[in-house]
């Protein structure tokens, strides 16, 4: 419920923004309409620390989100790193010290996803191994280790969040008011069309369904 409203927001920061872009609005109005956008999405990662006290496993797996969108899923939202990617090509012009310092900020955010995802997989191998030994003698001994374990998954959560959170506001402070603007408006226009892909693909009918199925058994 809470996600749906924050959705609702969304639409309407992103319409605020693109109708501010149009409009030509001075910096002054611009930074208080980009300086919103900022803090709402502020409000999702604390949204998603409350949702990960309580099941971090439906956070994680992105049953929050819709089809299209878990596909790029990295521990239970966007990669940094590639968004970043996405990016760069649509924000020009861009001054040299810009161009560095959002290299550097992609080089950073990678780096911290390789950390990341190489705890994550240490995790889980070492949850493979609580979980594959246990026996019938000692198995609820085994099981209350790997209770232990599965808490550590709220941690990488948050860590990745704070990464995405970080990365949002080093943009923003790299950027000018009005290529911050045009940052936030593409981002939410990506995942818009992401959640218009997703409605598209589980509306298709079922007859594109069963041929698709046959194709993939041949």
């Amino acid at each position: 419920m809470e996600y749906s409203r924050w959705l609702d927001d969304d639409h309407r920061h992103i319409a605020e923004l693109r109708t501010a872009l149009q409009a030509h609005l001075s910096d002054g109005d611009l930074r208080l309409i980009v300086d919103g956008y900022i803090a709402h999405y502020d409000e999702i990662f604390n949204l998603k620390g409350v949702a990960a006290k309580s099941d971090v496993f439906h956070l994680i797996t992105g049953m929050w989100t819709t089809p299209a969108e878990r596909c790029f899923l990295w521990m239970g939202g966007f990669r940094p790193s590639e968004l970043i990617k996405m990016l760069i090509g649509q924000l020009d012009p861009l001054t040299e010290q810009q161009v560095v310092g959002i290299y550097s900020l992609q080089q950073s955010s990678q780096q911290a996803e390789e950390a990341l995802s190489q705890g994550l997989e240490q995790l889980q191998q070492s949850l493979i191994d609580t979980v594959a030994t246990a026996s019938l003698h000692d198995g609820m001994h085994h099981m209350a280790l790997a209770l232990g374990k599965l808490s550590n998954l709220e941690g990488f959560v948050r860590q990745a969040d704070n990464l995405r959170q970080q990365t949002l506001h080093q943009l923003h402070r790299i950027l000018t008011v009005r290529q911050a603007a045009r940052c936030f408006l593409v981002i939410g226009e990506y995942y818009g069309r992401l959640r218009a892909l997703s409605s598209l693909w589980l509306s298709r009918p079922r007859e594109t369904l069963i041929v698709d199925d046959n194709s993939c058994q041949t």
